[in-house]
């Protein structure tokens, strides 16, 4: 049984000596040269001046887009998107996100059936308006600060009208246009 035993640590030893002699001599046969100065520049990138970081592009608001905005397409786009995590329907069950039905005008983690995150549960008096949907859906982790949702957001602002809009219209009373 210690002939085996030497044979596996000898084994190991060996391996360890090959991989120390091929990072030596691959360091010997190929020394890169750091470059003085950067082939490509990009803009904006690398700079440090003393100036204040540039602001971010202010959110397009959403409530000029609602009248025009298309449940339809507002439909297809959160079944394409939300379905995975998300239920539409009335008393539909909550997935890895909650239900959204009665989500519009209703307040910040509204069923008490799912385990809302802290950032969520801190903003439970807040209600869901068309501006603050037309933030989270844009970047939730940027419009809810530690939200649990993994969700990149809706870049396009009339996709985002057409969602909301169709949010909007999983109510038997819904929330007046602005």
């Amino acid at each position: 049984m210690s002939l085996e035993v030497n044979k596996a640590f000898a084994a190991v030893l060996t391996a360890g000596v090959v991989f120390m002699v091929a990072g030596f001599v691959g360091e010997t046969v190929i020394h890169p040269k750091r470059l003085e100065t950067a082939a490509i520049t990009i803009e904006g990138v690398g700079e440090t001046t003393g100036a204040a970081p540039a602001a971010e592009p202010e959110l397009e608001a959403v409530s000029p887009l609602l009248a025009a905005a298309s449940v339809d397409t507002g439909r297809q786009v959160a079944g394409r998107l939300c379905s995975s995590c998300h239920t539409f329907e009335q008393g539909g069950a909550n997935k890895v996100g909650p239900n959204l039905y009665n989500v519009v005008g209703n307040h910040h983690g509204h069923l008490d059936n799912f385990n809302y995150s802290p950032a969520m549960k801190a903003l439970a008096d807040k209600p869901w308006d068309y501006e603050s949907l037309n933030a989270f859906l844009a970047a939730p982790a940027k419009a809810i600060r530690g939200t649990r949702m993994a969700f990149a957001g809706i870049r396009d602002v009339k996709q985002r009208a057409d969602v909301v809009a169709y949010l909007r219209s999983l109510s038997d009373s819904p929330q007046p246009l602005p």
